[in-house]
């Protein structure tokens, strides 16, 4: 009992932070805004630990994102907590998250791009399946009551904690480098895949990596590198410049020193294309 006391908060601890960086990784930098190129093998390993940790859809996911961005902390702004009030989007986010994805005209309009395959109507389009599937095997691993709790942790940790603190906290409160709505957070961003890092994300959508200055740690740019070596993933030419050019800002190597091109009056189609 005692060692299981210690296991399951570690258990429900890893698969958080598994999932947000998958999220960060594939749903994101991946598909969102194709700063990456994600191989087919990479991206069905992605797919299945997605399904089994969050049940969320590609297509909803990457569609709700991008109109984020197309209307960052105005009006049609899916969880902004200058629109909606900071504790609303703190804590109900999954409420605003779920009520956007089952928008059939926010899916057909920030996601044309983003094609249902046969794995997605077969499996990855079943969410509870895969969550079900996901609590069975922590069960068969811990035991019932143990695997439960993990699960349980898991889930609140992931929809509660972490995603809340990226469109609540991230959108509120931190430090900026550069002149947009977002704000950074350097130790959230070690719990959160790089994420936290919101301020140079929202100035630089295309950059592969979310670090910009000493002192900020993108764990999501690690394994990216790791897969980069690896050849299951490939950055491209613009989402290289665009990394690059978000550094060298930073460092003040351009006359544009915050002068970030906001991205809350862009068109969806330009999401779409990068």
């Amino acid at each position: 009992m005692s060692v299981q006391f210690f296991i399951v908060p570690l258990v429900a601890v890893a698969l958080t932070q598994v999932a947000v960086i998958a999220t960060s990784v594939y749903l994101h930098r991946g598909l969102a805004h194709q700063a990456l190129r994600v191989h087919p093998i990479a991206g069905i390993v992605f797919r299945t630990v997605l399904w089994l940790t969050t049940g969320q859809r590609r297509r909803e996911w990457v569609a709700v994102h991008r109109k984020h961005h197309a209307f960052t902390d105005r009006e049609g702004d899916p969880h902004s907590p200058r629109v909606l009030g900071f504790w609303r989007v703190q804590v109900l986010n999954v409420y605003y998250y779920v009520r956007e994805a089952r928008n059939g005209e926010t899916i057909r309009r920030f996601a044309p791009d983003v094609i249902e395959d046969r794995a997605d109507r077969l499996l990855f389009s079943w969410g509870w399946g895969g969550l079900s599937v996901g609590m069975v095997l922590l069960c068969l691993v811990l035991g019932f009551w143990p695997g439960v709790i993990a699960g349980v942790g898991h889930a609140l940790l992931y929809v509660f904690v972490l995603a809340p603190s990226i469109n609540g906290l991230g959108h509120w409160r931190g430090t900026q480098n550069f002149e947009n709505t977002a704000y950074n957070s350097a130790w959230r961003a070690w719990i959160t895949g790089g994420e936290s890092l919101h301020n140079n994300h929202h100035a630089h959508p295309r950059a592969p990596q979310f670090s910009a200055r000493f002192g900020e740690f993108d764990p999501s740019w690690l394994l990216i590198r790791a897969l980069v070596a690896a050849g299951l993933v490939t950055i491209g030419r613009s989402a290289a410049k665009a990394r690059g050019d978000m550094r060298r800002r930073v460092a003040g190597e351009s006359d544009e020193t915050l002068a970030a091109p906001a991205l809350a009056g862009a068109r969806s189609e330009d999401l779409v294309e990068g």
